[in-house]
């Protein structure tokens, strides 16, 4: 099994829009970002974390051709925008989706594709199966278990997922105590860093690199960065040995 980062960018994705640093304009590919989500794939299933902006082009990249279940870290819109195109698997599978996510999430769902929900929906529309996740009760699909966990993201409660020995974390500015006790023992760690400055709901890199170095995986992973956060190249020869910068397409063993 293992899990795909098929986007490693903050909301605007890099390059920026209209934008001309270095970073933008670089002809290194770990520079181009899209819109943080995963994709974690078994021989028996195919589950996607988030369906951010980007999710057609991050499918087609992955090659994935079945989709068994969604799993939202939260309700921004780089992370669930790209819902409408779980139609092709709902077409091809003849099923509905399964999408898991915080109740909050799920009323948020319900009013941003009201199309969806509609007691007579158009033909065509995606056909989703909303379920309620409860933080730090596990789930299981096809012999996949994943354990939900909260995180902080300035007023709001996020999720991070577990799975196996890797612990994947989109968006964070704060750990609780239960949460530090869920990810003890975590092989590999993904983690938000954002950029160098402080920020009212995102790690730094400072702040990830002390929170890597307080759970204490083999190695880190960083993602969900803006285009701040400088070259992929220069910034990688400033950290410790042991934490990267993630880059899409990146894929890790679960």
């Amino acid at each position: 099994m293992k899990l795909v980062l098929t986007g490693t960018g903050t909301s605007q994705g890099i390059p920026v829009l209209g934008c001309t640093c270095d970073v933008c304009n670089s002809k290194d590919s770990r520079d181009f970002r899209l819109r943080t989500a995963a994709l974690l794939m078994s021989d028996n299933a195919n589950i996607a974390l988030d369906v951010g902006p980007d999710f057609r082009a991050q499918m087609l990249a992955a090659g994935t051709s079945r989709l068994d279940a969604v799993f939202v870290t939260h309700e921004h819109n780089d992370h669930v925008i790209g819902l409408d195109d779980v139609r092709p698997y709902n077409f091809k599978q003849k099923s509905s989706i399964p999408l898991f996510a915080l109740p909050r999430v799920l009323t948020e769902i319900q009013t941003r594709f009201a199309y969806i929900f509609a007691e007579k929906p158009y033909p065509g529309a995606p056909t989703i199966d909303l379920h309620p996740l409860e933080p730090f009760a596990p789930v299981e699909i096809s012999g996949i278990r994943i354990l939900p966990f909260l995180v902080h993201h300035g007023s709001l409660d996020v999720l991070g997922f577990r799975i196996g020995d890797v612990s994947y974390i989109t968006d964070a500015n704060a750990l609780s105590s239960e949460t530090y006790k869920a990810l003890k023992g975590s092989r590999v760690l993904v983690l938000n860093a954002l950029h160098h400055r402080s920020h009212h709901s995102h790690f730094n890199l400072e702040q990830a690199i002390e929170t890597s170095e307080r759970i204490g995986p083999r190695i880190t992973y960083l993602t969900h960065m803006s285009h701040s956060m400088g070259l992929h190249a220069a910034v990688e020869r400033t950290l410790p040995a042991n934490i990267r910068l993630a880059y899409d397409g990146l894929e890790i063993e679960v």
